[in-house]
């Protein structure tokens, strides 16, 4: 631990590292906590995985076609826009089983990215990085982007909080109210799609949505109120995402998987403390 201090200061990939796993914790927490409640893990993980065929398309262009203003992380972005759009029109729709269509986004996506990063010539086709992510190559152009998606995702949720609030536990009330529906759907989609696409850089593809929803749901175990969950997970996430990248740094061990147990650790303690509470205060 003593060692990641004292490099903390000296390296700069170092410092890009632990800025993308603060930036990253803020909305992870905000809308994990949303997906948790509403029970919505399934199309996250649709969308996290669709994010390969945008990165994977991304790449080949970066590289095959010598598009340097092309990055994974715009290809990332534009997949998880369009992955939420197709499902948001689709789910409103009810014309066709939303499982079916979730299941498609998932396998599509994959399926692309794996065949433009094979079809990507060179010996540069590094699917592990984008798979379980590899926090210490983060650049200082990426953590700007991170800041852009943040500041875009932070201002549409303080705008539209009792709205999305409204949708996401009394839709038929809402529309009652007059409130445009599947336009909020549509938003809390882009939203969710937006923060997974920050935590791929921290976690990779395949664990973005554990990140997404442990923390989120160890909050859970502890308040009631939606507010206090956001902020409970979001601290959960910048202890959990930190504390990952300290402790695998010694002994180097792969970082995303690092965090990922860490947030499995203190979900399962979470279950555990809950439990002993709530039979505490029945004895009580």
């Amino acid at each position: 631990m003593t060692d990641f201090f004292h490099d903390l200061f000296q390296y700069t990939f170092l410092q890009n590292a632990f800025l993308a796993a603060i930036l990253a914790s803020i909305p992870c927490g905000i809308i994990g906590s949303f997906i948790v409640v509403r029970r919505s893990t399934y199309i996250a993980g649709a969308i996290s995985h669709s994010l390969l065929g945008g990165m994977g398309i991304a790449y080949y262009l970066h590289i095959a076609h010598d598009l340097k203003a092309i990055t994974p992380l715009h290809g990332a972005i534009a997949a998880a826009v369009g992955a939420a759009i197709i499902i948001g029109t689709v789910s409103s729709s009810g014309k066709h089983r939303t499982d079916t269509v979730l299941s498609a986004v998932w396998s599509i996506g994959m399926a692309l990215g794996i065949v433009f990063i094979m079809a990507t010539p060179g010996y540069g086709q590094d699917l592990m990085s984008y798979l379980f992510g590899n926090i210490l190559m983060v650049s200082r152009n990426d953590l700007l982007l991170m800041v852009i998606l943040n500041g875009i995702i932070v201002i549409n949720i303080v705008l539209f909080y009792p709205k999305l609030l409204a949708v996401s536990f009394h839709r038929e009330l809402a529309e009652l109210r007059g409130i445009r529906v599947r336009i909020y759907e549509m938003l809390f989609l882009i939203l969710s799609a937006l923060t997974i696409v920050l935590l791929v850089h921290v976690v990779g593809i395949v664990m973005s949505i554990a990140l997404l929803t442990l923390p989120a749901a160890s909050a859970g175990y502890l308040f009631n109120r939606l507010s206090l969950m956001m902020i409970a997970a979001t601290v959960f996430c910048m202890l959990f995402t930190a504390g990952g990248l300290i402790l695998s740094y010694a002994p180097e061990w792969p970082t995303g998987p690092t965090i990922i147990i860490v947030c499995g650790v203190f979900y399962l303690a979470a279950i555990t403390l809950s439990k002993l509470m709530l039979k505490f205060f029945k004895r009580a």
